[in-house]
């Protein structure tokens, strides 16, 4: 899979060049290719460079950081957004629902947190890709890659199923390890975190699309228990399943009224 080009928003130098030398983003298969320190810059950068992922911050002069992401949306809204702020306050969050940004950082940014975010991203994309036959061709380049879009569409298939390393490697006749290595190598994670965070994907569709329990969405993408599906469910997203969908039900209820006003 073709690394994903990333720019940076931000008008604090030191937290600009903290992402440049202290993240690692040849190890989540991405680039920088730009950064910008106020929102007009940003807007105008991402017209000229079209970057797959902007991390931008919200207090930003000239033009804030919610506003920018409005702009370059009409001008491209394929573009991945991640939100930084030091604001923890609703406001801010629910605009930020309101533009479907991807997630929303609080400072000072934890690289491990970014990581699983960009993670989660490359694995959407790589989804897109999947399900759209037409640029398929484009994005599966090697014979690597149509190997593990193979594997993809088997999982998507066979996702309530019990489909251990394993298993695959029995109904593609490969050995397990280098089916790991594979999915290391293109996807930039290992094949269990790959099919945790899908099923994880799934059930937070589920959860908000639709009135199943949680022990039945649990069922549906794979879980025999439910108590451990919760268990992972927080791990991967520091709330329950409950909690979850709760909070996405208020947030879309409040967008959905202040949309009307």
């Amino acid at each position: 899979m073709k690394k994903l080009k990333v720019m940076i928003v931000d008008d604090e130098v030191t937290i600009v060049e903290g992402f440049k030398k202290l993240f690692d983003w040849d190890k989540h298969g991405c680039m920088l290719i730009c950064e910008a320190g106020d929102g007009m810059s940003a807007i105008n950068q991402a017209k000229l460079y079209q970057p797959d992922i902007i991390i931008m911050d919200i207090n930003l002069p000239i033009v804030n950081g919610l506003d920018a992401i409005s702009m370059i949306r009409e001008q491209n809204p394929n573009i991945t957004f991640i939100v930084i702020s030091g604001y923890d306050e609703f406001e801010y969050c629910q605009e930020a629902l309101r533009l479907k940004v991807k997630d929303y950082i609080l400072k000072p940014v934890k690289y491990e947190e970014l990581g699983e975010v960009i993670d989660h991203i490359r694995m959407d994309q790589f989804h897109v890709a999947v399900d759209n036959k037409a640029p398929l061709k484009e994005e599966i380049k090697n014979e690597n890659s149509k190997i593990i879009f193979r594997f993809i569409a088997y999982i998507q298939e066979h996702l309530v199923e019990d489909i251990s390393l394993q298993k695959l490697s029995q109904e593609f006749h490969m050995n397990p390890a280098y089916i790991s290595q594979l999915f290391k190598n293109e996807t930039g994670i290992n094949y269990h975190s790959y099919l945790t965070r899908l099923r994880i994907n799934k059930s937070k569709t589920l959860l908000t699309t639709t009135d199943k329990s949680i022990s039945e969405i649990a069922s549906a993408v794979g879980f025999s228990d439910y108590r451990v599906f919760t268990k992972m469910f927080k791990n991967y997203m520091s709330m329950t399943p409950s909690q979850y969908k709760s909070h996405n039900d208020y947030l879309s209820i409040t967008v959905q009224t202040n949309d009307k006003t």
